[in-house]
């Protein structure tokens, strides 16, 4: 099912995903000038908008078809995970959530679903634009990006949250240098949760968006850098977190200069 080509979402549909990345930024920021149950409730609000800019700009670009393809296919494929990486360590290690994260779902609180979709759209996002001169297994090629993309944002992300105490892991060695409260078990889990919820949402977007796209992907793609680098910087000024800061940054240069060899080759075409 598709959208009728040339059809362009209205204004006010397009400057919604720029209003809530422009939001999910400034809450960013404050996180790390706050403290206790201050940055609980900006981490909340974090993957709320998170998970918002998410749907709500793969509905707009893409039609609401896509968007609940989105919610519901990465709502799942997580909860799925976590509750068996919960009940046997597979595949991501053994660790157990705290009681800041709030009610749960087979004991999975309800703002991890909320985390991996402000996570996935924009790394299969990404990944699209990366491999869009890829001529031969594009697909696969796809997939594979943005599954490294979503592991390599967990990179950044996950020593902050067990800084703050969300989760903890019950064997955090052996462990990528510089980041020892976190096993290198569960980048190999993020990985292969990456592969297996990349894979449903190419092929499912591929038979539910509208095309072409009715709105860019500025936003998303905004935010997937923000909490990246933004994240690095914040790391490494304020939450002494320097090893984390230090993979932000070497994750994010091959990228960067993916995007600009694309750039510079486009006038080109």
């Amino acid at each position: 099912m598709t959208g009728p080509a040339g059809v362009r979402a209205t204004a006010p549909a397009v400057l919604l995903p720029w209003a809530l990345a422009a939001l999910l930024v400034l809450t960013a920021i404050s996180y790390p000038l706050t403290t206790g149950s201050a940055r609980t409730m900006v981490s909340w609000a974090i993957v709320l908008i998170g998970a918002a800019l998410s749907v709500g700009h793969a509905a707009v670009s893409r039609g609401a078809a896509t968007g609940a393809v989105v919610l519901l296919v990465t709502a799942a494929t997580s909860v799925v995970f976590e509750a068996v990486g919960l009940a046997t360590g597979f595949p991501y290690g053994s660790y157990t959530y705290s009681d800041d994260l709030g009610p749960t779902l087979l004991g999975v609180p309800f703002l991890v679903p909320l985390a991996w979709l402000m996570m996935a759209w924009p790394s299969w996002l990404l990944a699209r634009r990366l491999t869009r001169d890829v001529r031969t297994a594009r697909r696969p090629a796809r997939v594979a990006v943005a599954a490294a993309v979503f592991a390599a944002w967990d990179v950044v992300l996950d020593p902050q949250m067990v800084q703050a105490g969300y989760w903890t892991w019950a064997h955090p060695r052996p462990s990528l240098p510089g980041i020892d409260t976190v096993p290198l078990t569960n980048l190999a889990g993020w990985l292969l949760a990456g592969l297996v919820l990349m894979s449903l949402l190419d092929v499912l977007v591929d038979r539910t968006a509208a095309r072409p796209p009715r709105a860019g992907d500025g936003a998303p793609l905004l935010a997937l850098g923000w909490m990246t680098l933004g994240g690095a910087l914040a790391h490494a000024g304020w939450l002494d977190l320097p090893g984390s800061a230090v993979w932000g940054v070497v994750l994010a240069v091959p990228v960067l200069v993916a995007l600009a060899v694309q750039a510079r080759r486009a006038p080109a075409r």
